[in-house]
């Protein structure tokens, strides 16, 4: 079987991205370490709103490996837009390895797209926060989802998702010589990142998988 093409051909990279990275590396020298690791590595964005959350949904407390292998799934399935979906139904977006709860989730996605819930087209113009709390208003997404959708999807340079346990893991590594931390450590040495708090994350991120994890 073939697979039902996931995004558009075209990926949209951060205008922003060669700026960031040099202010991150005069900022913060570990930090440059880490950008100088990866120095072709960038973030990119399909453009496609409904199909980066459904892919954060995807992902929420799993593997990047088995949220993956799940995608991978869903893609020979159906394609990832709003009517496709909802026309497949529960049982079989199920079937594609999700949990019973996140095909409830993927399906409720769709169908805030389909019957127009949610703003899309002022999306680019309203700040994080008001993105955000439009977006916690449906099932299954939480702050977490919300925050990769500013980074992946609308590209905003300056989100810090202090819950990814991916960024706390590289933050302790990194800076606190691999003791647990919280989100208040997190947010004091993402102090030095300000406004590219993103870039910094997603480079953390690199530091515990050269796979950059794309939505």
């Amino acid at each position: 079987m073939t697979a039902v093409p996931a995004v558009p051909p075209v990926a949209l990279t951060p205008a922003y991205w060669a700026r960031a990275k040099r202010e991150l590396a005069r900022n913060d020298p570990l930090l440059d370490a880490v950008l100088r690791a990866h120095p072709g590595a960038v973030l990119r964005s399909r453009g496609d709103a409904f199909q980066t959350l459904m892919r954060s949904i995807v992902g929420q407390q799993i593997s990047l490996k088995a949220a993956d292998s799940v995608w991978a799934r869903l893609c020979l399935a159906v394609a990832p837009r709003p009517a496709d979906v909802i026309a497949l139904g529960h049982e079989r977006l199920a079937a594609c390895g999700l949990s019973q709860r996140k095909a409830e989730y993927i399906l409720d996605l769709a169908r805030h797209f389909a019957e127009g819930r949610l703003h899309i087209h002022r999306w680019p113009e309203m700040d994080d926060e008001a993105v955000i709390q439009e977006l916690i208003a449906v099932r299954g997404i939480g702050r977490w989802t919300a925050e990769m959708f500013l980074m992946f999807n609308l590209l905003r340079p300056d989100v810090l998702p202090v819950d990814d346990l991916g960024l706390r893991r590289a933050v302790s590594e990194l800076y606190f010589g691999g003791e647990p931390i919280g989100a208040d450590a997190v947010r004091h040495v993402a102090r030095d990142w300000a406004p590219w708090r993103s870039v910094a994350t997603w480079y953390l991120w690199r530091s515990l998988e050269p796979v950059p994890v794309e939505y």
